[in-house]
């Protein structure tokens, strides 16, 4: 089966699918098991599953590499980012007689096979290069529209604690506005999943003409990445003509914590203090446990 090992980015169900007659009994027996449910068999162990498909557990391993998975936990990942049709409007491979149990264990594992497949390609330069921008900042503005609106304003919930003038926006007149009259040293955080809207664009082309640094958390190579300074590509497979951004709001969500992050680190222990005190200044407003 070496010789027969897939790309990472194929949908690894339809590998599966495509490849069983080529399996040995042993693994075809595995392959069958996983067909059966292949949602089940993201929650499997892999004992559960060796049991479940009558073979050892060795096979269900070497059945895995074949798969150019690393690992079992490796291949459970890429299960379930390849469960991935779905109901329009709610979320990926919802189907309308979904119960509660399996609609909402369809989303945990979707989004966690993102975030998984995010980690993976996230460009730590490119966060280091936005970190570094961030800290050194006269005031800092987060812009999102539509679904990445809450975001831009999650991000000035974090933001706010580092002594640095921070903004969320959502409105794309304001937005237009304040990119007109930003200057050298400000920075501007454009949130887009898709990266085509096109006032976003605009904002971005006119925040730059004033010199401002202007960072985008969005899809990579899309138009909006051309226009950006830095940007930290994000990429979620889901389809946002059709269906309500879900597993991308939280990706980008998980982008701004690495960013807050990666200035609390960069700012030193001393920094630390301050953020303590915000902290704590919260003490009388909760009832002690």
């Amino acid at each position: 089966m070496a010789g027969n090992k897939i790309q990472r980015d194929d949908n690894l169900l339809e590998d599966i699918k495509n490849r069983l007659e080529t399996l040995n009994k042993s693994e075809r027996k595995v392959a069958e098991a996983i067909l059966r449910d292949p949602t089940a068999a993201t929650r499997y162990s892999i004992a559960a599953l060796a049991r479940a498909a009558d073979v050892s557990e060795p096979t269900v391993n070497r059945f895995c590499r074949g798969f150019s998975a690393t690992g079992f936990p490796d291949f459970k990942i890429r299960l379930a980012q390849s469960i991935a049709t779905g109901t329009p409007y709610v979320g990926q491979n919802i189907e309308p007689d979904d119960s509660v149990d399996e609609f909402s264990d369809k989303i945990m594992l979707s989004t966690i096979a993102n975030l998984e497949k995010t980690r993976q390609s996230l460009d730590p330069g490119a966060l280091a290069r936005a970190i570094d921008h961030l800290i050194q900042a006269k005031q800092i503005h987060f812009f999102g529209m539509g679904g990445s609106a809450p975001v831009a304003m999650d991000a000035q919930h974090k933001f706010f604690r580092f002594n640095i003038p921070v903004s969320f926006y959502d409105d794309p007149l304001m937005q237009r506005m304040v990119a007109a009259g930003s200057s050298t040293g400000d920075v501007i955080v454009l949130i887009s999943n898709t990266g085509r809207t096109l006032e976003t664009i605009e904002i971005a082309q006119h925040a730059r003409a004033t010199g401002a640094t202007v960072i985008g958390i969005t899809t990579p190579d899309s138009p909006l990445a051309e226009v950006c300074t830095i940007v930290v590509g994000v990429t979620a497979p889901e389809d946002t003509e059709v269906y309500m951004p879900m597993t991308s709001r939280i990706i980008h969500l998980t982008v701004i914590d690495i960013l807050a992050t990666g200035v609390t680190l960069k700012r030193g222990k001393d920094f630390l203090d301050h953020l303590k005190k915000i902290k704590e200044s919260l003490r009388p407003t909760r009832i002690p446990r």
